[in-house]
Order: C-alpha cells, then sequence, then structure tokens
C-alpha cells in the first residue's frame, strides 16, 4: 500500500476537518447575524460624527492588502483636506488612545499605524484606539481642523457609522468562496458584503483579463448591492530601499519576512534577482535579539560574496524600533521593499469618484 506524502495527507484530512467544524461555524454566524442585525434595524444606534469617516476593511481575516489601499487613500486626500487615520493598533504594547508622535515605534503604535505615521506623519494625524467611537472624538479635540477620518480595518466595527464603506476582497481568497470561522476565514458572512459602499478586489495579477473581472463581479454581486461599484487592483513591488549597511544593493538577495500569505512576494523576488536563502516568519512577527542573530548567521553562511538581506515594509517597520537588539545589524546590507497599489482598470474613474464623494460629504456635514 502507497505511504501518502505530507501534503497529500492534508489535502484528505483537511475537508474532513471543516465538516467537523461547520458547526461552530453556524454559530459563529448566528452570532454575528444576530449583532449586524441589531444595527441594521436600528436597535442599536451607530455613531455619527461630524467628520467625513471612511471604513476600510474585509470579510475575511488574514491580509487583503488593506495598509497599501489606506496609503492610497491618504495620497489621494492629503493635499487638499486635514486627514487622520485611526488603526486599533493590533499587537501594540499600549492601551487605550494614542497619537503618535516621534517617539514612537511598531511596539507602541503596531506595525501599520507606525508605517503611516513613518511615510504621511509629517502632514497626516495617525492615531490607535480600540474603541473608535471614543477615539475620534479625541482626534477632534487634539486637532479641531480635521475634516476627515480613515478607519484601518473597521467593517466589523458597527459602533461607528462611516460616509464611506470600502470593503477589500483578495483576489487568490475571494469571500464568496469561504466559510465562516471557524471552518473558514469568514469574520461574518457573506451575505454582509450588502454594507459596502464600494468593493476593491485586491493583489490581482496583472494579466487580469476582461471576462475574468466580469466573471469575479457577477460573483461578488450576489452578495453586494446592484450599484456598488467593483474595482480591481494589483500591487507594484518598487525599487529596494536602504535600511542598514552602506553597501549598495546586489541581486544576489536573502529574503525574510512577517507577512500573512509571503508565497506571491517569494515569487516577485525570485523571477526578479537571485534567490540564495528565504526564511519566512509568523504575520506581524516582533523578531527577537537571537533570531536576527540566527538569521544573520544564515546568511552569512551562503557562500556568495556580493549579497544583502531584503525583507518587506511592514517587516522594516518592526526592526526600525529594534534599536538595542538589532544594534548589531546596522552594518549588514539590510534592503526592504516597499509596495504600491494601482488599478488594474478605472483608476482615474475611482480617484474622481473618491474626491466628489467627499466633497460632497463634507459640504453636507457643514450645513447640518
Amino acid at each position: 500500500m502507497r505511504r501518502l506524502k505530507n501534503n497529500e495527507f492534508s489535502l484528505l484530512i483537511m475537508p474532513m476537518f471543516r465538516i467537523l467544524l461547520l458547526p461552530f461555524s453556524f454559530l459563529y454566524k448566528l452570532v454575528t447575524d444576530l449583532r449586524n442585525s441589531v444595527y441594521d434595524s436600528g436597535s442599536k444606534a451607530s455613531m455619527d460624527f461630524d467628520r467625513f469617516v471612511i471604513s476600510v476593511g474585509n470579510l475575511t481575516v488574514g491580509g487583503t492588502g488593506k495598509t497599501p489601499f489606506v496609503e492610497l487613500l491618504i495620497r489621494a486626500l492629503e493635499s487638499k483636506y486635514n486627514v487622520a487615520v485611526l488603526s486599533r493598533g493590533y499587537k501594540r504594547k499600549t492601551k487605550g488612545f494614542k497619537l503618535a508622535d516621534e517617539s514612537d515605534d511598531a511596539s507602541s503604535l503596531g506595525d501599520e499605524p507606525f508605517q503611516y505615521f513613518i511615510k504621511y506623519g509629517k502632514k497626516s494625524m495617525v492615531a490607535v484606539g480600540e474603541d473608535r467611537a471614543l477615539a475620534i472624538p479625541q482626534i477632534i479635540s487634539h486637532n479641531p481642523k480635521n475634516e476627515i477620518v480613515i478607519l484601518d480595518d473597521a467593517y466589523q466595527h458597527r459602533r461607528v457609522k462611516p460616509q464611506l464603506n470600502i470593503l477589500l476582497n483578495d483576489y487568490n481568497r475571494p469571500f464568496y468562496k469561504d466559510l465562516v470561522l471557524p471552518a473558514g476565514r469568514l469574520r461574518e458572512s457573506r451575505k454582509h458584503a450588502n454594507r459596502a459602499d464600494v468593493i476593491v478586489v485586491t493583489k490581482c495579477p496583472k494579466g487580469l483579463n476582461s471576462m475574468e473581472m466580469e466573471g469575479i463581479e457577477k460573483q461578488i454581486k450576489k452578495y453586494s448591492r446592484s450599484e456598488t461599484p467593483i474595482y480591481f487592483t494589483g500591487i507594484k513591488y518598487l525599487k529596494p530601499q536602504r535600511l542598514f549597511g552602506n553597501e549598495e544593493f546586489s541581486n544576489n538577495v536573502f529574503l525574510f519576512s512577517g507577512i500573512a500569505n509571503a508565497a506571491p512576494l517569494v515569487k516577485y523576488v525570485s523571477e526578479q534577482y537571485n534567490l540564495i536563502g528565504d526564511k519566512g516568519y509568523p504575520d506581524h512577527h516582533a523578531y527577537s535579539e537571537s533570531e536576527l542573530k540566527s538569521l544573520l548567521k544564515n546568511f552569512e553562511e551562503v557562500d556568495v560574496k556580493q549579497k544583502c538581506l531584503l525583507t518587506t515594509e511592514k517587516d522594516m517597520v518592526r526592526l526600525v524600533g529594534l534599536k538595542e537588539e538589532a544594534g548589531f545589524l546596522q552594518d549588514c546590507p539590510l534592503f526592504y521593499l516597499p509596495i504600491e497599489l494601482y488599478f488594474l482598470r478605472n483608476g482615474d474613474f475611482f480617484a474622481d469618484s473618491l474626491l466628489e464623494e467627499v466633497e460632497a460629504g463634507l459640504l453636507e456635514l457643514r450645513n447640518n
């Protein structure tokens, strides 16, 4: 009798395991549906603010490209409006409301808020707070001129009513093919896509054709409102930037990262450069001194003269804050890959529609 390989065993056992979890998913769905119905019926009120609130989120757990999309919104709006970005600050070591300042790092703000602060903090306010309904008044108190609040990862945060609710859907893990937790990865059932004012399919391959886009739109519109616009975006990697060391970037790359799904990154790096090593860590990983020393040892053991370490922008923000733990990396040729979101089609239309929506919303708020 042939012995099953590990991957064959996983493929065989996973569907059985999912079936066992379905009763728990049914209970989870009941709870989340009940919670949503309380807000939808008005039995429990969502809070309104005299600011234009944009919510960015998803139905699934894990990365759907929220960070580059929030950054796109900041770039589109900060030149014209007074913008604040509010995140809960996942895995930060602080609690409650916190306004980002020069003393902060990833440990006090969380990875994504610290990244926003590094890149946009000179012009836009960045804050963290678990309860957005309590945090928004504090943002306004600190900056009465604030006009727009962007809520990062807030699709399930029903206590605040956004003027614009943007739902992101990962092309590689579409919500319409998924199940509710724990059998699947959905935070709430598919039907709640109907709350979205805009739906963006993220992480699309560059060559995605119109026929496939139409097929995806058809699947999404089974759950969204018929008038909800759907956009398609991809991720492009920019030129590697130096983090530590004085050496020039080398095409011989030892890659390491702590992100939700590293497969597309590894594929890109292996196609663009000579991948001489690859080390993966869990998402939002907090690097220890011993781990970094082990990583550096693995890097140095690769018998290539000209080489460099390469990581993600998300990992870069964690390393910046490790002043003591990562001190020995200061002379190491360490680079990071910035990323940027782009639209496969209708990018200008999205930008124009966004500005029109914001301008009309702010005008209404002022008149009220």
